[in-house]
């Protein structure tokens, strides 16, 4: 037992530490929940809630509480702390790495907290985003667990919901129409080329989701468009079907586009998933998986003809255009 003791400790030290992560503001958090089954020489089910957020590049991390039971004639209940480190999960979702650690205090054979655990798991999950603030998902891990020394395959399928912490800003003088939001007092076709050659210097720039490229991180599609535009004295709600929401609609015609023009983007042609600007000869510039780079509205370019064909509408930001 006192063996065990000195082997938990250490564990959960670590996770401790690895949640001081989430201590500072953040942005881009997700709250989630999941359920599933561990399967060893017992069957047990896991419960776990948490909190998600990305650090950098690709990289992220959740922390979260977990609950493993074993029901029915011969109990067990595990209870603890876990962090997870999670790769290439975006926020429009796809597979993705994760790799973790928990521990806490539990029992193998009741429902007592007897016993010190810890446990390793790793292996990949799989994101859907069927609403714009919601994902559900699945994970399949191979989980080690100190107690009892067991081992097993675990599949747990969850939700979560999406939180803006960074809330919309408000725009300066918010007495008038979207439309009207005020703006410097250039001419419209050189504050237009301004706005777009801010964004071409984020050219490059990694997709990050949340990300709205201070301290030099990556832009995800909205943060890049607030940040454009914000240099410029033009201030922007933070998301992106918020941003499809101010200043003029024009008709979704490639002839009525002017340069800087706000474009949106559905995936399911419902709800706003995605906003990028147009720069002008049929291009628009915006951060998606690939990072910050120019794509082309085609309806013949294999490329284009995917943005083309979700492509659902456009706002005029500048006004006197």
């Amino acid at each position: 037992m006192r063996g065990c003791r000195n082997q938990t400790l250490p564990l959960i030290l670590t996770l401790m530490a690895c949640g001081s992560l989430f201590v500072r503001p953040a942005h881009a958090q997700a709250v989630e929940a999941r359920i599933g089954r561990f399967w060893d020489s017992d069957e047990w089910t896991t419960y776990r809630l948490g909190l998600v957020r990305p650090l950098s590049g690709a990289l992220g991390a959740h922390l979260h509480g977990d609950v493993t039971r074993r029901f029915g004639s011969n109990p067990g209940t595990l209870a603890g702390v876990g962090a997870d480190l999670t790769a290439f999960r975006k926020g429009s979702g796809g597979p993705y790495l994760v790799a973790g650690l928990s521990g806490g205090m539990g029992s193998e054979t009741d429902n007592s907290f007897s016993d010190p655990w810890g446990s390793w798991s790793a292996d990949i999950g799989y994101d859907l985003f069927p609403l714009d603030f919601m994902s559900v998902g699945a994970e399949g891990r191979w989980r080690g667990i100190s107690l009892g020394s067991r081992d097993g395959f675990e599949l747990a399928l969850g939700v979560a919901f999406h939180l803006d912490t960074k809330p919309p800003s408000r725009p300066a003088e918010q007495s008038s129409p979207p439309a009207a939001i005020p703006v410097s007092q250039a001419p419209p076709a050189s504050l237009a080329d301004s706005i777009i050659a801010t964004a071409a210097e984020a050219m490059g720039k990694p997709y990050e989701y949340g990300g709205t490229g201070e301290n030099g991180e990556g832009f995800d599609c909205s943060g890049l468009i607030q940040y454009s535009y914000g240099k410029h004295g033009i201030e922007l709600p933070r998301q992106s079907r918020d941003q499809a929401k101010v200043g003029k609609q024009v008709d979704r015609e490639l002839d009525e586009l002017r340069p800087a023009d706000l474009l949106t983007f559905s995936n399911k042609g419902g709800s706003v998933t995605h906003v990028g600007m147009y720069v002008g000869g049929g291009r628009f510039i915006h951060s998606a998986t690939r990072g910050v780079q120019v794509s082309t509205l085609s309806a013949s370019d294999p490329y284009g003809r995917w943005w083309y064909q979700r492509w659902v509408g456009v706002r005029r930001i500048i006004p006197g255009k």
